[in-house]
């Protein structure tokens, strides 16, 4: 965080303030323990803070410290309303942008509260008096140790924190394998461990309380892998059907994307998922090197992310998406070719 900026949140945090503590719709675990962990921070400084979330998140984050006392806006509409109405401050975590919260988007564009944005998504949009960007970082939990240490509060750093902090940080590098993580990410991961957080048993809550019918799913997802050779990528297809006959929660397919990036040859991947609840179709995109998801999403799908993990959407069918997509894929042969 540069100098300028430390300068202003030291200035807006001289007093006790009411902070409102928000994160992106479809939260994951870098969002939820992003938010956690600075919502701790703050209130060790005598602020008093709310964590929102524009939806619920997965199961398997509802362990973490404080994760209780997150409220959800489409369940407690009113309740989060008042929390923004009273709030002197906003702190928006883990995204760039307004419209990453649904329908929560124009409660926080008719707040009268200032702004602070923490994230690492590329094109940050302008609505905050303090911004720390970093397209680099690891994570946004990343991002708040470092937060922390610029405003010399380093020694706040308490094992729920941490525990907060170590889980978006292991969940948004992949456990630690993704490009993004760089020796500074494991420098602060080795701190956070330090101060209490236990890998193992992270690890654990995280990534061992599958449910049957989720394990199951994985194996419908890899059943429907498709590889395309020639163009080094891989796409999976889960429809409505699929999800309902195995008593899909949220949270179910975090991850399964990465099966198909990890297919060898294969340099770009793809997972298309029907919600016709929404009736759209959700799309996860990861890549290897430097072929950008981050660009092909925002080109083609509404949506933006990282260079090599990113999301987007589609209002047309699976099948006209899956194909859609594949007559898309002849555009960037060379650059596909190039990063294998």
């Amino acid at each position: 965080m540069n100098e300028e900026t430390t300068q202003i949140v030291k200035k807006l945090l001289t007093s006790p303030q009411k902070i409102a503590i928000v994160g992106h719709k479809n939260p994951d675990g870098d969002a939820v323990g992003s938010c956690l962990g600075l919502s701790f921070f703050l209130k060790s400084l005598g602020h008093t803070t709310t964590v929102i979330m524009p939806n619920d998140f997965p199961d398997f984050l509802k362990w973490l410290p404080g994760y209780e006392e997150i409220v959800i806006y489409e369940k407690e509409v009113q309740k989060s309303t008042q929390v923004f109405e009273s709030a002197n401050l906003i702190f928006t975590l883990d995204f760039n942008s307004l419209d990453r919260v649904g329908e929560l988007q124009t409660v926080l564009e008719n707040a009268t509260a200032k702004f602070v944005l923490i994230d690492h998504h590329q094109q940050p949009a302008d609505y905050a008096v303090a911004t720390y960007s970093d397209v680099k970082m690891s994570s946004t939990s990343e991002m708040v140790f470092h937060f922390m240490d610029a405003l010399g509060q380093a020694k706040k750093l308490s094992k729920e924190i941490a525990v907060n902090l170590y889980t978006g940080i292991m969940t948004d590098t992949g456990s630690f394998r993704f490009s993004s993580t760089s020796p500074t990410t494991h420098r602060v991961a080795a701190k956070l461990i330090e101060a209490g957080a236990e890998s193992a048993v992270i690890n654990q809550n995280i990534y061992d309380t599958n449910s049957p019918e989720s394990m199951k799913l994985l194996g419908v997802a890899l059943n429907n892998l498709v590889i395309l050779p020639e163009f080094h990528t891989a796409y999976i297809t889960m429809t409505q059907k699929e999800l309902d006959e195995h008593n899909f929660k949220k949270g179910d397919t975090e991850g399964f994307v990465n099966y198909a990036l990890s297919v060898k040859g294969v340099v770009f991947a793809a997972i298309f998922i029907e919600n016709k609840q929404e009736n759209l179709v959700k799309i996860s995109f990861r890549s290897k090197d430097d072929f950008s998801v981050n660009d092909f999403a925002r080109n083609h799908y509404s949506g933006g992310g990282h260079i090599n993990a990113a999301g987007g959407k589609s209002s047309q069918s699976l099948n006209k998406t899956i194909n859609e997509f594949i007559s898309i894929l002849p555009r960037y042969k060379n650059a596909l070719s190039n990063a294998s």
